[in-house]
């Protein structure tokens, strides 16, 4: 047995990708954790509005049955993104100068898809003030943007 510990990073991004199993997807479970201060301020999952009809309930996915690509038209989903979910439940003043971590998995390879935040997500990221996101590309690797990497990430978006 050795005496080695993960990186915090990894134990969030491992946090994350628990919160992920609770997703109502039929495509992707992510889950989402913002950390401020080394204490979990919001977590969030993938999953339709409160009270409304999920996909996992439906037992269909209207975006794959349109054979909708994915990165497309993500407001005919009826999910809200797990990084949007964190956000809303964590209120701005805690979200400042906070990392945000991300895991996802494809629902039915159960593989870790290493995605990183859609334009959408990227919006809130930035308004939210979140210092860091992190994006589980292996169980053991990630990828690391600072805010002002989101911001060029965006603003590259619409350049002419």
């Amino acid at each position: 047995m050795t005496n080695t510990r993960i990186s915090k990073d990894l134990y969030y991004l491992h946090i994350a990708k628990d919160i992920s199993t609770r997703a109502t997807c039929l495509r992707r479970k992510f889950g989402a954790v913002i950390v401020k201060n080394d204490a979990i301020v919001s977590t969030g999952y993938n999953g339709a509005p409160r009270g409304c009809m999920d996909s996992l309930t439906a037992g269909w996915c209207y975006r794959e049955e349109k054979q909708i690509p994915s990165g497309e038209r993500y407001e005919m989903c009826r999910s809200v993104h797990a990084e949007q979910n964190a956000i809303i439940h964590a209120g701005r003043e805690r979200t400042i100068d906070s990392t945000l971590y991300l895991s996802g998995v494809d629902a039915k390879t159960g593989r870790l898809s290493g995605i990183e935040p859609c334009l959408l997500c990227t919006k809130m990221i930035i308004n939210a003030g979140i210092r860091r996101t992190v994006v589980q590309k292996t169980e053991d690797t990630y990828l690391e943007l600072s805010l002002e990497e989101m911001i060029k990430r965006f603003e590259k978006c619409f350049e002419r």
